[in-house]
């Protein structure tokens, strides 16, 4: 993918080791995760954590996740100095959150409606969120309580290593998957679904519907990037592959070693791609209406 490396974002949070995260109190437990319940269906691991594998927390506590402990940043800024061993990654997760946001707001504009940026917290094991305490064990999230997307960096060593989804679009398809939530959020979808039981689960839940539609949202902005000459051979490759890594079905076998369709929040390998693909071949929102979809 051709992006600016020295980019920076106002829109970029900057809380690696600040007394937020792993630095200050420790969150309130379980019961202090209640209010992230939707967060947690919404993120790649979110289902992990309701099934109480315990596992994959410890590992994702361990010392894998961002660089050396540093003093509380201003907000709305990336913060990223010289020495900062995660520099190249921010610059470019900047980039891309960028990117997307200017991509929906001419979508936005196309149809005479105001675009609200989100912004994006960057944090190290635990923050404080406007949907509760998050972890970094869920992996990244949208809160739309507070319309910020969360992302401990660390989450990409497990994607590219454990997952085996690897290359910078990647990357990218994880923080346009979350802006997704976020322009669900500015068009009502999110409430409507929490309104219908949205927490529920299942090959054809709303949860899952969900889900699938920020994939397809996701690849709209994958086909803005191929307008604009930003591609580059094998990025689309790596999208459907973190796709695919992330499927429940897929999720479930490694953890558990059998496929539960019952219990899905976010749809099969198979179902995430085919709608991530959808996206990124019309580049319309109108062929991402999931909840209308007799087949997903």
């Amino acid at each position: 993918m051709r992006w600016d490396e020295d980019h920076e974002s106002r829109d970029v949070i900057d809380k690696r080791g600040s007394s937020d995260d792993g630095g200050g109190p420790r969150g309130p437990g379980l019961l202090g995760l209640l209010p992230l319940l939707g967060p947690l269906l919404r993120s790649p691991f979110g289902w992990i954590i309701l099934l109480g594998i315990a596992g994959y927390y410890v590992v994702s506590q361990l010392g894998l996740f961002g660089g050396p402990t540093r003093a509380v940043r201003q907000e709305h800024a990336p913060g990223v100095t010289a020495g900062d061993p995660q520099k190249e990654l921010v610059h470019f997760v900047s980039f891309v959150l960028d990117d997307n946001q200017e991509t929906w707001t001419r979508e936005f504009s196309e149809r005479k409606m105001p675009y609200q940026r989100a912004k994006l917290v960057l944090f190290t094991n635990r923050t404080a969120t406007g949907c509760g305490y998050g972890q970094s064990a869920t992996g990244p999230f949208y809160c739309p309580a507070d319309s910020r997307v969360y992302i401990d960096l660390g989450f990409y060593q497990e994607l590219s290593g454990r997952l085996g989804a690897r290359g910078q679009f990647a990357q990218a398809y994880v923080i346009a998957h979350e802006i997704g939530h976020h322009v669900q959020n500015l068009l009502g979808t999110e409430a409507k679904v929490q309104g219908r039981g949205g927490a529920d689960k299942g090959p054809t839940s709303g949860s899952v519907r969900l889900e699938l539609q920020a994939d397809c949202y996701a690849g709209i902005w994958a086909h803005s990037t191929g307008e604009r000459k930003l591609l580059e051979e094998g990025d689309i490759e790596s999208a459907i592959g973190a796709a695919t890594a992330i499927g429940d079905d897929r999720l479930q076998k490694m953890s558990t070693g059998t496929v539960s369709p019952e219990r899905w929040t976010h749809g099969s390998s198979q179902q995430r791609v085919r709608w991530f693909k959808r996206g990124y071949e019309t580049g319309k929102m109108e062929s991402c209406d999931t909840f209308a979809a007799q087949q997903l």
